[in-house]
């Protein structure tokens, strides 16, 4: 039933900065707020086909802030992804670490670039763009590990970062050793998510890595589709979101989870054949959100509990956000039919066109 609511080997070759300006332009969300999120506009652009090239270009570079756009091809995996030191640089093996380093742009090219059991790791970065790239199977138990779990993970005193038309899968939850696709902790802030695909998790991500944590906020997520996710679509501790035009499949025991004081604006996305899709679930340290257009399709809705908090089975809005930064919406009922035809790596890069 429906419901409607109010980068060439290490040493890298030097390609023409056409290519390298139209990769990183169309940002959007709050990503484009705090001064703006360019990447590697400006500077040299190289091709890589391993992980230690990705970090060789990384510490080839006269600074660590020196712009720099990486076009990755193939697949990059734990035997091809060695720490590499430089001036630009601050790198480890099996993970493609971005720390301390700002003003870089990593983009999959060609046939594609699939990160194999490699997650992505930021720490202590500013203005970092991340489009066209599959992650999967990431592992924090196990072997091989690798950025603790998350597909894209990023802590400590992070700005400005878009992440666009990515697939961030796992096989499994925690059991089986996986953690979060799509991490922001320790004061990260301005980032967005968008028309990617995160599916087949435990944990699709979260904001705040505990009820403490509370310096992460203004984080975008619009044209996703989460699919087969158990909870965490987002989890949300402190700050603000914004949820827009998303696409939500079997979301198996709970969805945006808000709590610890996170405010969560969520307009126009569509929740289908899932549990829980929004509200605060797990603890009794109250979330807020404000809610429009979305609509529900075959959700159900658990009842309330001492930690058990929906917002359906009518969501109604209990806080405002104010949104600084222009937006289309699309029309819910649209946006199965987009998000199918946009999101996700190898999608050439397409948006929404707001047609169904």
């Amino acid at each position: 039933m429906l419901a409607l609511t109010g980068l060439a080997a290490a040493t890298g070759v030097v390609l023409p900065m056409s290519q390298a300006s139209a990769a990183t332009g169309g940002v959007t969300g709050y990503a484009t707020q705090n001064g703006g999120t360019t990447g590697g506009a400006g500077g040299r652009t190289v091709r890589a086909t391993t992980g230690t090239a990705i970090h060789a270009a990384l510490c080839g570079r006269a600074s660590t802030g020196t712009p720099i756009t990486i076009e990755v091809q193939g697949t990059i995996n734990h035997g091809n992804t060695k720490k590499v030191s430089g001036a630009g640089c601050d790198t480890a093996d099996g993970v493609i670490e971005l720390k301390k380093v700002s003003n870089v742009t990593i983009i999959g090219v060609g046939s594609g670039a699939v990160f194999d059991q490699v997650g992505i790791h930021l720490r202590e970065a500013r203005n970092i763009i991340v489009r066209n790239v599959t992650v999967r199977n990431v592992k924090k138990s196990g072997s091989p590990t690798s950025n603790g779990g998350d597909a894209i993970g990023m802590e400590r005193n992070v700005r400005n970062v878009w992440v666009d038309h990515t697939t961030l899968e796992a096989s499994g939850g925690e059991p089986e050793g996986f953690d979060g696709l799509f991490d922001l902790k320790d004061n990260t802030q301005y980032v967005t998510l968008s028309y990617s695909v995160l599916r087949n998790s435990g944990r699709g991500g979260l904001v705040g890595n505990s009820e403490s944590d509370r310096s992460n906020s203004f984080i975008s997520y619009h044209h996703n589709r989460y699919e087969n996710i158990d909870s965490r679509a987002p989890l949300l501790r402190g700050g603000i979101a914004h949820m827009y035009n998303n696409h939500y499949v079997r979301l198996n025991e709970s969805g945006i989870n808000s709590r610890a004081g996170a405010r969560a604006k969520v307009d126009n996305n569509y929740f289908e054949d899932s549990k829980d899709v929004l509200g605060t679930f797990y603890t009794d340290a109250a979330g807020y959100w404000q809610v429009g257009g979305n609509i529900f399709d075959n959700v159900t809705w658990s009842s309330p509990g001492s930690e058990n908090h929906p917002a359906g089975p009518n969501p109604q809005s209990n806080t405002t956000v104010a949104i600084p930064y222009s937006h289309s919406l699309d029309a819910a009922r649209c946006v199965p039919s987009i998000v199918s035809r946009t999101a996700g790596a190898d999608k050439g890069l397409q948006v929404s066109d707001g047609k169904c």
